[in-house]
């Protein structure tokens, strides 16, 4: 076992709380025990929802494990009841709860409770978050999804996937169902987040289903299109190029021509202009839930130019998905959920930038690298009150926005050599953008063959933070060809004549 500060995903009861949060008409019954009710936290004070979440905790302490647990338990879910009166219950049993064995789903269907109960057994020492709400989501269709009566016609949908505590779900959700619409297409249900059990039973009304996030929604379409035979969308649209792809295959399984959408997208205008040169091979690391990391690393590779230096996830039931896209880059995909793993390659890679989950903020900040946030698990500052999705034509403008401005906030290339003697660019000066407590990027050892004179080591500390690795790197390389051992002052001059050719 290991201890952690940071984890990236929480236990899977967390995951079945973030679907039965976000949608209407369902209580989820938590059988724990005094001290697990923590994920109220996430959700009120993270996600700033006006409402508590749809949960209630059994409660149990130390002095109950000697009398009638199970007992407790249904007081609880028939006192939910009472007072909530939900289409539904959720059962289950946290991390702690489950080592004491009651069945909360038997003892829910044996409390008389006059509403569907939905019970879901999630081992919580085997898998984790994102793992409980897919397959949380699933047990909660399998219990409502009717078959369709009528055909359902082909310009209809549903949107799956967003769920309380998603990155941008809710701008996300907005932008995609507003694409739809310009299409032709009718959204049916959106699901989990803002429907109720009710909603589900409608799911086969529609023809496809649009799938957003795979990690909670794909085990979910994948059961659909078996069994009532309802296409899916693969495409994830982040970015123009892959919202273009997800407009073409929306039009395939649709039936429509999907020719006159308007793409309000300012990014590839900015890709064609000169100043895109200055991103240009920036090196970037990536490491996010699969589905953004994937999507992230094609608009960064592909759209504004940029190198991926590293790329994984923390999702191991998308390791292959995510290792496929890595070859694509020429780089070994990181499948790891240890953070302090994540730093160390980080370090290594030396990129110049960093997209990732709230973790890879801090660990940037401590090597002095910017940063933007692309996946949960997030702070309250990503969830901002404007409209910011990252997928569709305007969430291109968001990644763009997002993405460039922590690698333009300092000085530009060409201005180096200008301002080489500004107090600011003294070693000792912390980088203004990453805040007062921020520190210089970690040097990379030199290579084996290779060493550094004391003055040439003292002439690159000179050289910004933001820019110094890709200095290092090229002098080296430079060095390397020359057959030179030792690099000096002059060789470091020499390097950065031969690269400005």
């Amino acid at each position: 076992m290991q201890l952690a500060f940071w984890t990236y995903e929480g236990p899977p009861h967390v995951g079945a709380m973030r679907v039965a949060t976000g949608m209407i008409g369902l209580h989820y019954v938590l059988h724990a025990p005094q001290g697990d009710t923590y994920a109220d936290l996430l959700f009120t004070m993270i996600e700033r929802d006006g409402k508590r979440p749809p949960v209630t905790y059994t409660t149990f302490q130390a002095r109950d494990l000697g009398g009638d647990t199970a007992e407790l338990f249904k007081t609880a879910a028939r006192e939910a009841y009472e007072r909530f009166k939900p289409q539904a219950l959720l059962v289950g049993a946290s991390c702690t709860a489950e080592l004491i064995q009651d069945d909360p789903g038997g003892l829910a269907k044996t409390a008389g409770l006059p509403v569907p109960v939905v019970a879901v057994e999630l081992p919580s020492y085997s898998k984790k978050e994102n793992w409980g709400s897919a397959e949380t989501f699933y047990q909660i269709c399998r219990a409502f999804v009717r078959p369709a009566t009528t055909p359902a016609p082909r310009a209809t949908c549903n949107i799956l996937g967003p769920t309380a505590l998603g990155f941008r779900h809710r701008d996300d959700v907005r932008e995609i169902r507003g694409l739809l619409e310009q299409l032709g297409v009718t959204v049916n249900v959106v699901a989990p987040t803002g429907a109720s059990p009710d909603d589900l039973t409608r799911l086969t009304e529609a023809h496809f289903n649009v799938v957003l996030y795979p990690e909670t929604a794909g085990v979910t379409a994948d059961w659909l299109a078996r069994v009532h035979k309802m296409p899916r969308t693969r495409m994830i649209p982040m970015g123009v190029g892959a919202t273009q792809d997800f407009i073409r295959e929306v039009g395939e399984i649709a039936g429509i021509d999907t020719a006159r959408i308007e793409q309000a997208s300012r990014l590839p205008w900015y890709s064609r202009s000169v100043d895109s040169t200055y991103l240009t091979g920036k090196r970037v690391f990536i490491f996010a839930d699969a589905t953004h990391a994937i999507a992230a690393a094609r608009v960064a590779a592909k759209e504004m130019g940029f190198s991926v230096c590293g790329l994984g996830t923390y999702s191991r039931e998308f390791a292959r998905d995510v290792r496929e896209a890595a070859a694509q880059y020429g780089v070994e995909a990181l499948i790891t959920d240890d953070y302090l793993e994540v730093e160390r390659a980080i370090a290594e890679a030396q990129p110049e930038l960093v997209l990732g989950t709230q973790m890879e903020r801090h660990i940037a900040k401590r090597l002095g690298v910017p940063c933007a946030v692309i996946s949960a698990p997030v702070h309250v500052q990503d969830f901002p009150a404007r409209f910011s999705p990252v997928m569709g034509f305007e969430g291109a403008n968001v990644l763009f926005d997002t993405w460039v401005h922590p690698l333009m906030m300092g000085l530009e290339e060409h201005l180096l050599t200008m301002f080489r003697d500004d107090h600011e660019f003294k070693d000792s000066a912390k980088p203004s953008h990453l805040g007062a407590g921020a520190i210089q990027v970690a040097e990379a050892p030199a290579a084996i063959t290779q060493s550094w004179a004391a003055d040439a080591e003292q002439e690159l500390k000179k050289i910004p933070f933001f820019v110094r690795g890709k200095a290092r790197r090229n002098t080296e390389k430079f060095a390397a060809e020359q057959g030179i051992a030792t690099i000096t002052v002059e060789t470091l001059y020499d390097a950065k004549a031969h690269f400005a050719r």
